[in-house]
Parts: C-alpha cells; sequence; structure tokens
C-alpha cells in the first residue's frame, strides 16, 4: 500500500509537508476506466485527490488543458466526495465547472475505488460502482471538450489551498494519511 502521509512541520517557512505523484511524461492515457483504491485522511485543511490533467498543459496552460477530478474530498465535509470537470467553458473560477457530490459516511475508515468511464461521447464517474457524475461531449469546440487527447494521472494530500482550507486547519488531527491500495487503467486493445 502506498502511503501519502502529512505532516505539520516544526520549523520551516511553510507548515506542512505533504507529496503528490504524477505520471507526466512517463505515461499518459486517452479513454478507458481508470480507477484508483483509496482510503481517505480524516481533518479539516485536508484535501485529498485523485485526478488527471491534459498533456498538453504546458503549451494550453489550465483550463484549456482539461482536468479530470476523478476524486475530491475536502475534510471540512468529512462525507462528501466530489466528481468534476474543469474546461475552458466549464471551471471553478467561472462557477461554471460540472461537478456532483456523493455522500460517504467516514470514508475515512475504510477503503473505496473512484473512478471514470471515459469515451469520445462521455464522462462516468463511480464511487464503489454508483454513479457519482457524468459529463457528455457537446460536440462544440475543445473549449467545452478538450478530453480527446491523452491526460496523465495525479495522486496527491495537499493540506489547506483555496477550498481544502477554506474553513482553516485543525493542527490536531497530524500526521494524516491517503493510503493507495492500487491505480489501474483499462483500455481495449483498439484505443489509443
Amino acid at each position: 500500500i502506498l502511503k501519502i502521509i502529512a505532516r505539520k512541520r516544526k520549523t520551516d517557512k511553510r507548515d506542512y509537508t505533504s507529496a503528490r505523484l504524477v505520471t507526466k511524461a512517463k505515461a499518459s492515457f486517452q479513454y478507458g476506466k481508470i480507477a484508483a483504491r483509496i482510503k481517505l485522511p480524516a481533518g479539516k485543511g485536508t484535501w485529498p485527490a485523485f485526478w488527471m490533467l491534459g498533456n498538453n498543459i504546458d503549451s494550453a496552460g489550465w483550463p484549456r488543458c482539461g482536468e479530470i477530478d476523478i476524486m475530491e474530498h475536502v475534510g471540512y465535509q468529512p462525507d462528501s466526495i466530489y466528481g468534476t470537470v474543469h474546461t475552458d467553458t466549464y471551471n471553478h473560477t467561472k462557477g461554471t465547472q460540472k461537478t456532483k457530490a456523493l455522500f460517504i459516511k467516514k470514508p475515512y475508515t475504510k477503503f473505496h475505488t473512484y473512478s471514470i468511464e471515459w469515451t469520445p461521447e462521455k464522462m462516468n464517474f463511480f464511487v464503489d460502482g454508483k454513479k457519482l457524475n457524468s459529463f457528455s461531449n457537446e460536440h462544440r469546440t475543445d473549449k467545452e471538450w478538450p478530453f480527446d487527447q491523452p491526460f496523465f494521472i495525479i495522486l496527491n494530500l495537499a493540506i489547506g489551498g483555496n477550498w481544502g482550507g477554506k474553513h482553516g486547519i485543525d493542527d490536531s488531527v497530524f500526521p494524516v494519511t491517503m493510503e493507495v491500495d492500487y491505480v489501474r487503467v483499462y483500455q481495449s486493445a483498439n484505443s489509443n
């Protein structure tokens, strides 16, 4: 099991230390089922995520590259899991992001499987096989659907930030751990 641990630092200009794992320039995927089995950390101020960004982020920038938040959780909402899509047209800076939340009682007491099924026509988000969100290709421009390109995977445990730290950070919870049992990608033999 992979453990991403966030700790409160005793001395340093930065108050917390944590990590993220990124497959950029190592492995990227276009379409298929992408899944991870994760046990989330508990505590106000935590912001764990399992997400993807378009390979073209360096040239297109965010949000034009597209962002797929397969699972996001903020510790001040201890029973909510979010599945979200950000694009140039649909993103949180405009308040137009395509997001939905699912209630899971105490998602930090056991492992849950977070996944998407991604095709050229739509993206469906799941928690333990239950559909959380769905986003369809409107067939307009890449400002609405930048998802016909490879994306890389990110696993991280952030502390604070504009969403995770919206209601402060409870320093009494540290250290906190995000446990990852697996990350799997399923693609058909003829997919890109």
